[in-house]
């Protein structure tokens, strides 16, 4: 005959299991946290800021495509839209989600000469 006692798991110190938990997540959750303001919100603040700049492209802006080419804004179509010379004999029309910078803003252009 064998002698097994049964062994009981005894928690150590007397620590509530619940600390135990949440020593355990904790360097998850400062992770996270770290992750958010060095990587998120300066993303966000980027995003917000080219949107804004977008909105504000008028004519006479100098502005750069995401396809790499350089133009002036000579007409805005709509809120999605602008005219773009990119020569004196070639116009195209660019989204406006297209524009990847705004490297020179025109001088506000007199619609009453």
């Amino acid at each position: 005959m064998f002698l097994i006692t049964p062994a009981y798991a005894q928690a150590a110190g007397g620590a509530p299991a619940g600390m135990d938990l949440l020593m355990q997540f904790l360097p998850f959750i400062v992770i996270i946290g770290i992750m958010y303001f060095l990587i998120l919100r300066p993303q966000r603040q980027r995003q917000k800021a080219h949107q804004e700049m977008i909105k504000n492209v008028r004519r006479g802006d100098t502005i750069v495509t995401s396809g790499g080419l350089i133009g002036k804004v000579v007409k805005v179509i709509d809120d999605a839209e602008v005219q773009v010379e990119l020569s004196e004999t070639v116009r195209v029309r660019v989204l406006r989600s297209a524009i990847q910078d705004v490297r020179a803003k025109g001088e506000p252009v007199n619609d009453n000469a």
